[in-house]
């Protein structure tokens, strides 16, 4: 099912609680395990979107991601376990984390106590919790704001103008919108590395202080690539290129490899980080996922016919 086909029906969204070392197989853009006792829930949610959610006792982050399910399949080689697979192209990291609680108030009104307080246990523990239209919104508007391209743009602008405010797209409209997700994918990216260079080491700005470095997707998109953070690499602008036309590529140890038949020594020299080996996130999290970088090494490296004057040429 394509980003473009896609018709709304009779469904229900939900909230994943997800544990990056949890004893489950999760890996948010793709999958998501877990136990029979959800199976109902979960094939409710067939064809519409979750909220992943980071647990108290997991981490800081709260509400984080947002995607779609496509399919529920039992997990192969696992009695009672379950699989929902998530539909490529859907998965997006929320711009800002989302805290627990607003104003106070948890965003969720089934974690609600009758007195107003928030609720310990029970329904906070639940791996999978059903989740009204409402509170989907105000979720994923506070975690990826309509206005996002504007910000963006203006970002490192001196100052506002009086123009009218942006459209309010629809949440939906937003989620599936090429252009928002580029933005959203480039402002995670490159705020994961730090503004710096994956490869080359080398954290530019232009005089405005625009940060030059790229966001690019390890497995495109158009390959069945997700928008998460684990599928891009923060690359100056000639890196990118070297990097989509499969001139340079990472091994599995993080050493950057270059198709030397293509590529001069002297630009080897000037564009390659001394180590040679891909500068990593501070989190850990954030890291590329080993998978999407063997996907690149073994469909795009050494592989892309040349057409044209080199960037160094």
């Amino acid at each position: 099912m394509s980003l473009n086909c896609w018709k709304p029906g009779k469904m229900t969204k939900l909230v994943l609680l997800h544990k990056a070392d949890s004893i489950y197989d999760d890996e948010p853009d793709s999958r998501y395990d877990f136990p029979k006792a959800y199976l109902k829930a979960v094939e409710e949610g067939i064809g519409d979107w979750v909220i992943y959610y980071e647990p108290v006792k997991a981490g800081p982050r709260g509400y984080f991601a947002v995607a779609r399910i496509q399919q529920v399949i039992p997990k192969p080689g696992e009695t009672g376990r379950y699989l929902a697979l998530i539909e490529p192209g859907t998965f997006l990291p929320f711009d800002k984390e989302v805290p627990r609680l607003h104003k106070g108030r948890a965003w969720e009104a089934a974690l609600m106590a009758e007195d107003g307080s928030v609720k310990s246990g029970g329904a906070q523990q639940l791996a999978v919790r059903r989740l009204p239209e409402a509170e989907f919104a105000a979720i994923v508007a506070e975690g990826l704001p309509a206005d996002l391209e504007t910000v963006e743009a203006r970002r490192y602008e001196g100052g506002w103008d009086d123009e009218a405010a942006p459209f309010d797209r629809p949440v939906i409209e937003r989620l599936l919108s090429r252009p928002y997700r580029d933005v959203a994918f480039r402002r995670k990216v490159r705020a994961a590395y730090d503004y710096r260079c994956a490869i080359s080491g080398l954290r530019l700005r232009n005089g405005g202080g625009r940060p030059e470095v790229q966001a690019a997707h390890i497995r495109p998109v158009e390959h069945r690539g997700s928008d998460s953070v684990r599928n891009g690499l923060a690359l100056s602008g000639t890196l990118h290129w070297m990097f989509d036309r499969g001139l340079i590529s990472v091994a599995a140890d993080g050493t950057v490899l270059v198709s030397r038949n293509k590529v001069p020594g002297e630009v080897v020299d000037r564009l390659i980080h001394p180590g040679g080996r891909l500068l990593l996130p501070a989190e850990a999290r954030y890291h590329p996922h080993p998978d999407n970088l063997r996907w690149h090494r073994e469909n795009v490296f050494g592989q892309v016919e040349l057409a044209g004057p080199a960037p160094w040429g």
